[in-house]
């Protein structure tokens, strides 16, 4: 028999205080930070680079915007569309939760893309670049906000750092997955730190960020076979929708790391004006 005592029991309030009736979440005050932080750190590089630091706070509402508009329609063409085709309104209750990463990080490189253009005249994956850096902290402190809530976690494992959800009702530890992706998260973002200040890997555009992808990825993919299913239709696949949404950027990573190498995304975007 499993000694239930031998586990973890978790039952984390994810409610920090309740302001006009509704209440302010850990996992909300997660997000905040991580974007401080993400804040500081281009700054930081922006000034050692000598770059344009007024970019900064154009940098942050792209950002921003690209991460809620794609992580809400990543969730909603990934995995309830089938839900939100017949309640559209309730695509813009962001609140009610149902945020994808992968959709957030299309909706980074879209919004980047845009960025570039207007603001950098660069290949996007210059400033791509420098923001992953950042990102894998955000990406980190996201995983812990879930665990707060006590959401998207393991299947059930004997393993003696085993959680029972308590707050969900549950009675058989399960894998804290949301914590196995925080500490990959944070390895990525030890290891693109050194690329980007101990290397030269900041010149070759599109490097950092393809370390950045297959790290990321492949962690993802990985930790996926021990999570629960998110969604029903998940039932019986080989590979889970997060593992399928997770190959492209593996392999993306892949060609960006060979194109960097070959110096192929260094050049900057050339602007023309006819007259």
């Amino acid at each position: 028999m499993i000694d239930l005592l031998s586990f973890i029991h978790w039952d984390f309030n994810p409610d920090i205080f309740v302001v006009f009736g509704r209440p302010v979440r850990w996992y909300g005050l997660m997000f905040a930070i991580g974007f401080v932080i993400g804040y500081k750190m281009v700054e930081k590089q922006l000034k050692h680079e000598k770059e344009e630091a007024k970019w900064l706070d154009n940098l942050l509402f792209y950002i921003v915007i690209g991460t809620i508009v794609g992580a809400r329609l990543g969730h909603v063409f990934f995995y309830g569309w089938e839900y939100y085709s017949q309640h559209p309104i309730e695509i813009l209750f962001v609140w009610q939760g149902g945020l994808a990463s992968h959709g957030g990080v299309i909706g980074i490189f879209l919004a980047l893309l845009v960025f570039s253009k207007i603001y950098t005249k660069r290949n996007v994956f210059w400033v791509i670049d420098r923001v992953v850096i950042p990102t894998a902290i955000v990406a980190m402190l996201i995983r812990m906000g879930n665990l707060f809530n006590s959401e998207i976690y393991g299947v059930q494992t004997s393993l003696p750092w085993g959680f029972i959800f308590e707050r969900n009702h549950e009675t058989v530890p399960k894998h804290p997955t949301q914590l196995y992706e925080a500490i990959a998260y944070l390895i990525t973002f030890f290891v693109v730190k050194h690329f980007y200040w101990k290397t030269d890997a900041k010149n070759k555009t599109g490097f950092i960020s393809g370390v950045f992808f297959i790290m990321v990825f492949t962690a993802r993919f990985l930790i996926e076979f021990v999570k629960e299913d998110q969604e029903a239709f998940e039932a019986g696949m080989t590979f889970n929708m997060g593992q399928w949404l997770s190959i492209p950027f593996i392999l993306g990573g892949i060609a960006l790391i060979f194109m960097a190498q070959k110096g192929m995304l260094n050049q900057k975007i050339i602007t023309t004006i006819k007259k």
